[in-house]
């Protein structure tokens, strides 16, 4: 067993507790979680993710990922995912530790290093690469200022720019140097998912999306499939669903009031799109996770 991570994993459990936790580090967070029989669905944000236990399968539509603690993930802009953790092989929990990615901090560090000439590659919205002994080494040192917290304000920020920096001189520099372009077709579509992200009640127009990219909508459509999988109109869908998933499994609204409260003008239609992405109705699904939880406790 690979224990180079073992003093990684001994800080994150130090600080964190079941389930996502933000830490005084800006920026970083730190989850927690049991293994789990099924895929849920989840909003990936724009960051690096390191898996410290564990390993992790996610789906981008028909893209399928799965990775461990050899590996780490980039999502270069928000991705309406599902994923499903695993504990490791002695049965402990997943453990991860996450990153939200900075346009302008990454814009500034690739100014200062040499000019590369990029290739034309297709590019995806999720990518996972190797981890190396030089990222796992400053990765290190980033966590732990969390056991020295008042060294936070001064090393924090240069430790988040010397793991960036090794970020940009890796297999995937070139996708994070075309997050920090603001006028790319990655930051095009960044600011296209910004906007359906906070507006995802809205009824969408293409109009609108055209004209806060700067694309045609044939531009628009090619590039955002490519990054994200889905359509924008097939993205909206999936935020909405995600978002109607919490609402319900909160316990304050009926499922007809919660369809109408995350933009759908049919409960009907809410009930069908919900049944086709989930395999269950909202009702049945509420009831089986509740039963769940139930059980989960009493053992």
């Amino acid at each position: 067993m690979n224990n180079d991570l073992a003093p990684h994993l001994a800080i994150a459990l130090r600080h964190a507790s079941p389930g996502l936790n933000a830490t005084r580090i800006p920026r970083v967070d730190l989850c927690v979680g049991q293994g789990s029989t099924e895929q849920a669905p989840c909003l990936y944000r724009s960051m690096i993710c390191f898996i410290l236990q564990g390993s992790k399968r996610v789906a981008l539509n028909q893209h399928l990922l799965s990775y461990d603690r050899e590996h780490y993930l980039i999502s270069a802009l928000d991705l309406p995912l599902s994923g499903q953790i695993f504990d490791d092989e002695a049965g402990q929990p997943y453990v991860a530790v996450s990153l939200v990615l900075e346009p302008a901090l990454l814009a500034e560090l690739a100014s200062t290093m040499p000019a590369v000439r990029e290739r034309e590659q297709q590019v995806i919205g999720l990518t996972l690469n190797p981890m190396t002994a030089p990222l796992r080494d400053t990765l290190l040192r980033l966590l732990s200022l969390l056991d020295a917290p008042d060294d936070i304000p001064v090393l924090g920020p240069m430790l988040e720019r010397e793991l960036l920096y090794r970020l940009l001189q890796g297999p995937q520099g070139q996708l994070l140097r075309q997050i920090a372009q603001p006028d790319g077709a990655l930051s095009n579509i960044r600011r296209a998912v910004a906007w359906i992200r906070d507006n995802a009640t809205t009824r969408l127009r293409i109009g609108t999306l055209c004209d806060i990219s700067g694309m045609s909508r044939a531009s628009l459509h090619r590039h955002f499939l490519s990054l994200t999988g889905l359509s924008p109109v097939q993205y909206q869908k999936q935020l909405r669903l995600q978002e109607a998933r919490q609402l319900l499994l909160a316990g304050e609204y009926r499922a007809s009031d919660v369809a109408f409260i995350v933009g759908y003008e049919s409960a009907s239609q809410f009930s069908r799109e919900y049944l086709r992405q989930f395999g269950v109705s909202p009702i049945r699904d509420v009831r089986q996770v509740r039963l769940a939880i139930g059980e989960a406790s009493q053992g």
